[in-house]
């Protein structure tokens, strides 16, 4: 199986936590080039020196805010002039939790820029390189939501859901070209926006945390919540060239919870 990513530039968004994180790194282990992004950049700086370097890798990192679209993309651009991106995960923290019915139209905006908009400027950026080069992967990191929304988290569930189906329109037009696009659903995994989910959930039931993680993990049959690598290799083997008919799929890496195929 080949997994090798040597010589290819992979971009990696949201990457200074969590599932972009281990993305990033796991990525660097299959010998791609990784630029981070996110808004922190001395946290990215030391994920840097975390990384995987022994294929004589050079990684580096972008500090972008998402909320700052014209800001994103004048960075990107810098970057793609600089050298060909082969690889780009889309990846962006989800919005507040509540019911849909109480959100505002400007939380439907917000969320909407920071994760679909972000999303198309990046590809735009990105794929005339791909095509040039003969080699392309886009992977959207969504949400199992996509499939079955979640309670209490609306405008989640709406903007992923449009993301996911702006994967699979562009899944079918760039087929032609060699790039796939594929998205993966993470399910309950063990980041800092699951404990916010959690906590939340135990306030506004005055329940313990104890409780609440029990009956979660409860309902997924593999009995836990995933490790962020276990997301970070689906991720990184749709990076590589095993996966090259692999396109337009939403992969559900959530444990077996979702009851639907």
């Amino acid at each position: 199986m080949d997994l090798n990513l040597k010589g290819k530039n992979a971009l990696v968004c949201g990457s200074s936590k969590g599932i972009g994180k281990a993305a990033a790194l796991e990525i660097a282990k299959l010998g791609a080039n990784v630029t981070l992004v996110s808004r922190s950049a001395t946290i990215m700086a030391d994920i840097v020196q975390e990384m995987d370097n022994s294929q004589g890798q050079d990684h580096d990192f972008l500090a972008a805010d998402f909320t700052d679209i014209d800001d994103l993309q004048l960075k990107v651009r810098g970057l793609v002039s600089a050298k060909p991106i082969h690889i780009l995960v889309n990846n962006t923290g989800g919005p507040p939790a509540g019911p849909i019915f109480e959100a505002d139209i400007e939380s439907f905006r917000e969320a909407y820029n920071t994760h679909l908009i972000c999303n198309h400027l990046l590809v735009q950026a990105v794929v005339p390189g791909m095509k040039k080069e003969g080699y392309g992967r886009i992977i959207n990191i969504i949400s199992t939501s996509v499939k079955a929304p979640l309670p209490n988290l609306g405008v989640s569930n709406t903007v992923r859901a449009a993301v996911a189906n702006w994967a699979k329109t562009l899944a079918n037009e760039l087929g032609r070209f060699g790039i796939t696009v594929n998205s993966v659903l993470p399910g309950a995994t063990q980041t800092g926006r699951l404990m916010q989910i959690i906590d939340g959930k135990a306030a506004k039931e005055r329940r313990s945390r104890q409780e609440v993680v029990e009956e979660m993990q409860a309902e997924i049959p593999l009995g836990r919540f995933a490790d962020p690598h276990e997301l970070g290799a689906a991720i990184a083997f749709l990076a590589s060239p095993a996966a090259s008919y692999i396109t337009g799929v939403a992969l559900a890496v959530d444990g077996g919870r979702l009851k639907n195929l």
